[in-house]
């Protein structure tokens, strides 16, 4: 870590959490590399119970609604160390994606009868979420594309739609929805956010779509959904009608930076273990894979590539503490491409220094670039953010956006 981003209650915590996740959850990987969850599902209730009793429980909450307080660029620190056990660490302390949006979202912008009924028993653990926007027949990159739709009849919003990779849909309590309530509105008006129940009836779920031939499951899944006439209260709306494409920006936003986070653990555990198959590994008698000068260009590189990733990401999240999301959403933009190909290349060149058992499931390598690449893709594909920073960039030398 670098010291200038250390502040004085991280300087006990860090060790201790590092400490925590080396004895209790990077030991369950030996016996499980590519089917992290349901088999531990029991066991990790155990280790969610001794995070509870450190006091370190939703870490990255305010301490109103149950967390440590810790601010963005704390966490970012503290999120890398999960990443350190990459199936295990941010659900251990329930910081798991998309479930960690989803509270902030719905704890900052939606009523107190649905933190009540959604909220609290996701922030106890007791439940998951899942977050349905993208649908197979518009493109992810634009929310403002929406075929679902969500028609108000009395007290009830009547959803229908079909969406697909609904993160995290395996086994979660409810779905927040981006649906459109008002067709003839603005573009950035049409759609709201809604909660739906995942045993309302017509909520069908279809299937854990296959990445790279592997379905993922639980919290590591992304499910196709149908929606088919399924009927809500009209009091699970998030904020106001029409506000959906303002509460997405709210929640990818930090969304990004929680990826990016995890990313730089990612790649840490990625640049551990291809070190330690280069300074073990013979190639001829006496003569050590690190020892080809290769090699040691891959762990020269990554180093570097991962240090510049860490101190980007954490001087946006520094920067979002002080001035907030919507002023750093450049920066965001910026760390969201570069360290998601960062990870990928520091992964890629990991399994190259494993050979043949870096592409096998020997090593949770494979796995972790079978659901790495997407990085490249969630939450806006890469070159939409490039775009994006530079017609932000180019607006200040005078430059018109034009269609």
């Amino acid at each position: 870590m670098e010291a200038i981003f250390i502040t004085e209650r991280l300087k006990p915590l860090l060790p201790e959490i590092k400490q925590f996740v080396q004895d209790e959850l990077i030991p369950l990987e030996k016996e499980n590399t590519t089917r992290p969850f349901k088999q531990t599902e029991k066991l990790l209730a155990v280790k969610r119970e001794m995070v509870k009793a450190k006091g370190w429980w939703n870490c990255h909450l305010p301490k109103e609604e149950g967390g440590m307080g810790l601010s963005l660029c704390e966490f970012g620190q503290v999120s890398e160390l999960l990443s350190l056990a990459p199936y295990y660490g941010q659900y251990t302390f329930n910081a798991q994606p998309p479930d960690i949006g989803n509270t902030e979202l719905i704890g900052k912008f939606a009523s107190d009868a649905i933190k009540k009924k959604f909220l609290h028993p996701l922030l106890e653990g007791k439940i998951r979420s899942c977050f349905s926007m993208t649908e197979p027949e518009n493109p992810g990159s634009n929310p403002t594309r929406m075929a679902t739709t969500a028609v108000r009849e009395g007290n009830e919003y009547v959803i229908n739609g079909h969406k697909w990779f609904t993160s995290s849909a395996d086994g979660a309590a409810f779905a927040v929805v981006m649906a459109v309530t008002n067709p003839d509105a603005p573009k950035h008006q049409r759609a709201s956010m809604i909660i739906v129940p995942t045993d309302t009836p017509g909520f069908e779920f279809i299937r854990n779509i296959p990445v790279f031939g592997e379905a993922g499951e639980g919290w590591a899944s992304h499910a196709e959904i149908r929606y088919n006439n399924c009927r809500v209260p009209v009091e699970n709306l998030i904020g106001q009608e029409g506000e959906a494409f303002k509460l997405a920006q709210e929640r990818l936003g930090p969304g990004r930076i929680h990826h990016c986070m995890r990313w730089v653990g990612i790649a840490e555990k990625s640049f551990d273990l291809m070190c330690k198959r280069a300074a073990t590994r013979e190639m001829d008698e006496g003569v050590l894979l690190g020892q080809k000068q290769f090699i040691q260009g891959f762990i020269a590189e990554s180093r570097v590539e991962i240090d510049a990733s860490r101190l980007l990401v954490l001087r946006t999240a520094h920067n979002i503490d002080l001035y907030g999301a919507a002023a750093t959403r450049d920066q965001i933009a910026g760390i969201k491409f570069y360290v998601a190909n960062m990870v990928l290349k520091v992964l890629d060149r990991a399994i190259q220094v494993h050979g043949a058992m870096g592409i096998s499931d020997e090593t949770m390598l494979a796995n972790l670039y079978q659901h790495e690449r997407g990085a490249r893709i969630w939450d806006g594909a890469d070159e939409v953010h490039m775009q994006s920073l530079a017609l932000s960039i180019l607006k200040k030398y005078g430059m018109e956006k034009r269609k």
